[in-house]
Parts: structure tokens; sequence; C-alpha cells
């Protein structure tokens, strides 16, 4: 087995033209903290693009960060921050859930995998803040979309159709993030006791109102102890975030308490504490126990999810937290990961997808990962990889069997909100 260590978008071209002349599956990979989602891979040749780090441009003033694509997203992190800037999407960390270390994931990472936070709702995803990219295609050639400013107009995007392909249509070796100042203060309410379907209707209350709020989420009974270092106790809390100028914060604070008011007790948690919390709902916290027992996303309508949750836990035994106002549901699963009948549920109760983020190997290689795909997207996705990638060199069988004549890429669900 050969692994390449690329530390520049020559080398990396270098070893793909060789995997391609030679048609030698890769696996592409960064730090490995997204690595154990998705089918395993079965190749001999891995591409390691941790070496690819660094920052090739800032521009503060003109919201403008450029990075090799194997640069560690702390760093990015830490480097916005020192300038009073964010990735306004709050990618989220996998590292935790998956048994893995923090600060793993890199920024190529984040668009190959269209990571997104509790801050969907008003900010997006990865894909809703590419501005471009440079990278290798499975064919062996080098090619870039977009550019490096927030005005910019080339045609279609291919960087947007580089999110949520998880590495199966090029090796990014550059990518280009508008990025966006941060709150000044942020405060976190939180209704205690609500059951999921009264939760369902504040958060609906609260996103609907003047209050602006960044984020809703709800966490039933016993989620709540496994965040913010189990300070919030066991009893229910759903969760509004509101995020702004001072004054302005206060002022949607004290209007959101007046009109969830007679929803349940309310308590706000400000400044480090909210955004603890928010980093620990945004990373799966309350199912990061170093197990692999079997942990789903499912992305559904808002109004629907908590029945559907209720129709589930009728059947199997299963543990549930609410994300995006209840439109991100995230399971755990006591048992089998039970891909059937969760899906015929999410089909019942207003339709969405499930991605399975967590099991073991045998259960990932047995069961589709990624939610399967209708008939016309499928043969588009199809073309969109033999135009790509037509030898299928780059993570060969990740997001369907590599047999499979659909292969699925690029217009995935993860490239979904």
């Amino acid at each position: 087995m050969t692994t390449f260590t690329p530390t520049s978008a020559a080398e990396v071209l270098s070893a793909v033209q060789w995997a391609t002349a030679d048609e030698t599956p890769l696996e592409i990979l960064g730090h490995g903290s997204k690595r154990g989602i998705g089918r395993p891979l079965q190749t001999e040749h891995t591409l390691d693009l941790s070496g690819l780090s660094g920052v090739t441009l800032y521009e503060p003033a003109e919201l403008v960060v450029s990075a090799k694509a194997g640069t560690p997203l702390v760093e990015i992190e830490q480097l916005l921050a020192e300038n009073g800037q964010q990735l306004a999407f709050e990618p989220m960390d996998y590292g935790p859930l998956l048994g893995g270390e923090t600060g793993k994931g890199t920024l190529g990472g984040v668009l190959a995998a269209n990571l997104a936070g509790p801050r969907r709702l008003k900010a997006g995803a990865a894909r809703d803040h590419i501005l471009g990219i440079h990278a290798v295609s499975g064919r062996g050639e080098a090619f870039k979309s977009g550019g490096r400013v927030v005005k910019n107009v080339t045609g279609y995007d291919l960087s947007k159709a580089m999110a949520g392909s998880w590495g199966t249509l090029a090796v990014l070796t550059d990518v280009t993030f508008k990025v966006l100042p941060s709150a000044e203060t942020e405060t976190t309410l939180a209704i205690r006791g609500l059951l999921d379907d009264s939760a369902a209707a504040a958060m609906a209350m609260a996103m609907g109102s003047s209050g602006e709020v960044s984020s809703a989420a709800h966490l039933p009974e016993r989620m709540a102890a496994r965040v913010l270092d189990g300070k919030l106790g066991g009893d229910p809390a759903t969760l509004l975030r509101v995020e702004g100028f001072g004054p302005s914060v206060a002022y949607r604070v004290a209007h959101l308490s007046d009109l969830l008011g007679n929803a349940g007790p309310i308590e706000e948690i400000a400044g480090e504490a909210s955004k603890t919390l928010w980093r620990d709902v945004r990373d799966v916290r309350p199912f990061a126990d170093g197990t692999d027992k079997p942990v789903w996303r499912v992305s559904m309508p808002p109004a629907d999810a908590h029945h559907m949750v209720l129709a589930l836990r009728m059947q199997a035994a299963a543990d549930a937290f609410y994300d995006w106002q209840g439109g991100l549901v995230w399971l755990r699963m006591e048992g089998e990961p039970e891909a059937e009948l969760l899906r015929a549920l999410i089909r019942k109760f207003g339709g969405g997808h499930a991605t399975l983020v967590r099991a073991a190997p045998a259960w990932r290689a047995a069961i589709p990962v990624f939610e399967p795909q209708p008939a016309a997207l499928a043969a588009l996705s199809a073309r969109l990889k033999a135009e790509f990638d037509p030898k299928n060199i780059l993570n060969p069988g990740r997001m369907v069997h590599s047999s499979d004549s659909a292969t699925v890429a690029g217009v995935s669900e993860g490239a979904t909100p």
C-alpha cells in the first residue's frame, strides 16, 4: 500500500495522473476526521492531503479567505477570530462523534462534506459560502472554478458541484470562502420542560417572530445533561440563540421572553457558556460516547420530525435530539441501524433523507449509508461522475457500492439542506 503525501497542487496532479493511467483507485484523505462516514473503501493507495496546508490569501476588508485544501479548520477559525470574523455557517466537527480528536477537520473537507452547523437556517451551508476552488479531476486534469471575490460570474459554478461529493468527483487543492463579521454578543434562551411537540410549536413561534433567532434546537429529557458539562441538568431544554449588537440582543431576548412566557420556565445563557452550548449541539456531543452505536442524521420538515421520532420509538430503541428548528434530527440507535424502518417512516411523515454517519464497518458495508436517490437523480449523478471521474478512481464505492452503475456523487443528499 502506497500513501502519497503531496505538498503542492502540482504533486496532487502528478499522483492523480499516475492513478488514472494505472487505473488504480485512491482514497482521498485530509486528516481523517470523517473517514468513518460512507461505505468502507477497498483501495490499495491513499492520497493524504494533510501536507497541502496553509493560507494563500486573506483579505479581511474584502471578506475573503483562501487556503490549501488540507489546512486545518481550527487554524482558519483562529485567524478569522483574531480579526473579528467567522465562517458564518459554523461547520461541525465530526471528530468527537466518530471517536477521534477534535479539530482535525480540514477546509477542503468542509466543502467536500458540505458542512453546516446550528446557524444553518440563517446562514446556509458550505456550498452557500464557497467562492472558488482549484482541483484535480479523476481524469487527471487540473481545473478551477469561481474566483477570489464575492461578486463573481463565471458560468456554471463547479464549486457548488463539489459540495457534498465526498471526494468522489475531484481532489480539491485550494478553496476560497466568503467570511462574515462575528456577532458582538449572543444570548441563548432555554425553555425548560417541554415535550417534543410543544418544543416544535415554541421553536416555530420564535422563528416566525421579529426576534431574529439565528438557531433553534431542542434537547429532550436526558439529552440536555450531555451538553455544557452537564450544567443544564436533565430536564428538556428548547434552545433559541439570539446574536448581534448588545442592545439589539437585549431587546430581542426580552421580546422572545414575553412571547414565550407561557410555554415554560425560561433561563438565559450568555457569553462563552452560550457559545460552548451551541458547539456541543453542533458537534453532536450527546452521542459522542466512544461507541459505534448507529447514529443517523435525518433532514425533514420541522413540523413532522417529532411525529416520525415518536413512531420510530414505538418500534425501535432510539435516542433523539433536534436542531434547525426540528428540521435536523440526530438519532442514536441502541441496536441495529433499522435503515428500512427509519426511511419508511421518513417517507410517511413528510419526506426527507437520512445519512448513517456512524456505525460498525459491517453495517456501513451492508446498507445504503446515503439516502438512495430517485432514478432520474441517480442517472444525473452517474453522468456527473462519468464526466469528472470516468475510471472511478476517486473514493470508489464510498457513497454507493462501486459496482452500482448509478454511482452517486455531487448531486447527493449531502449537497442539500
